[in-house]
């Protein structure tokens, strides 16, 4: 019994971790949406901008994978 609410424990915190992929998911729209109305306001500035988008979209990535490995971490390692 006490097995069972542990392992249920488990998969609700790497579920609760999770949530973390889809937060990167808003993050790189946010960013790829504000580098749109950017480019579209000042095209000229947008060549020079692309380096920053890419940037921005690394670490939104990187926050996303960090929840995948967290939630993997509770759901076999703990």
């Amino acid at each position: 019994m006490e097995g069972d609410i542990a392992q249920m424990g488990q998969f609700i915190g790497a579920g609760l971790a999770a949530i973390g992929s889809g937060a990167a998911a808003i993050g790189v729209g946010h960013v790829a949406g504000n580098f749109l109305a950017g480019a579209l306001r000042n095209p000229s500035a947008a060549a020079g901008q692309t380096a920053t988008l890419f940037i921005g979209i690394a670490f939104a990535e990187a926050l996303g994978i960090f929840a995948f490995l967290v939630a993997l971490l509770l759901m076999f390692a703990v």
